[in-house]
């Protein structure tokens, strides 16, 4: 899986620089058949990033580029104190909590740092941080692998360890936010972690400023049938408004 996830991504790479490819050179250069290419191309359309055509495919929609969490840090910051201050508003001492990686996400740790009786699970090291001496809160840390770009916890072991646990609320971070596409990231194993929370929370709360809507990354998390709620900016176009609505999602627009 991870071969084919490289593989979809180097695809996915040249046709960004290219515009297009064709499967007759990809065959060669990946060392794979003409059908596991065929595959690869075709997941691609679905997922909205290319349109094939004959012998090939066409880029269809340009991935957003990925920041490091330090460069993150500085993109709509004021933005994502006001979700974070919204978001913070929806969780209840006693609650049980995962606070996903992310920068959005941690200011929403920052919020709930003075709140009482409250229990998070984490794969972000920097809420993880942020939540270190916050004296009502239990903390709690997914095993696995850490990746730097991101300073996150995944991998098999961050999975295996959410599955003996239930809890009242996930707030996730996303790269992309489409109406048709669901949320994806740009990062298969977080994707596949990602999932892993949806599947443990009652309630699934996506904080995203609204510069992620209309975007597509590689990997998808979950449709949006999966989400509960929407914490977003006053920069939200009309068509995503009236598409949660259609879709029966709880907006908040933080102020």
């Amino acid at each position: 899986m991870r071969n084919t996830s490289q593989r979809r991504a180097q695809i996915l790479d040249m046709l960004v620089e290219r515009g297009n490819v064709q499967v007759s050179e990809l065959v060669p250069k990946f060392g794979v058949s003409a059908v596991t290419i065929r595959a690869d191309l075709s997941a691609l359309e679905a997922q909205g990033l290319a349109t094939r055509s004959h012998g090939g495919a066409l880029l269809q929609r340009t991935p957003p580029p990925e920041h490091s969490i330090r460069q993150k840090d500085h993109l709509n910051a004021s933005l994502k104190e006001r979700i974070g201050v919204a978001a913070a508003r929806l969780v209840q001492p006693g609650d049980n909590i995962i606070i996903d990686s992310g920068t959005t996400t941690m200011t929403l740790a920052r919020q709930v740092r003075s709140l009482s009786e409250l229990t998070v699970m984490t794969n972000g090291l920097n809420i993880a941080w942020e939540l270190a001496d916050a004296p009502g809160v239990e903390l709690m840390l997914t095993g696995g692998l850490l990746r730097k770009q991101s300073l996150s916890i995944q991998g098999a072991q961050a999975e295996a360890c959410l599955n003996v646990y239930n809890f009242d609320k996930l707030f996730l971070g996303v790269d992309g936010f489409d109406l048709q596409f669901g949320i994806t990231t740009h990062h298969e194993a977080e994707a596949s972690l990602n999932h892993r929370m949806v599947e443990r929370a009652k309630k699934v709360i996506v904080l995203t400023d609204a510069s992620k809507f209309g975007r597509v990354s590689l990997h998808r998390i979950v449709a949006l049938e999966r989400v509960h709620t929407v914490i977003t900016d006053a920069g939200i176009s009309p068509e995503y408004r009236d598409g949660l609505a259609r879709l029966g999602l709880e907006l908040i627009i933080a102020e």
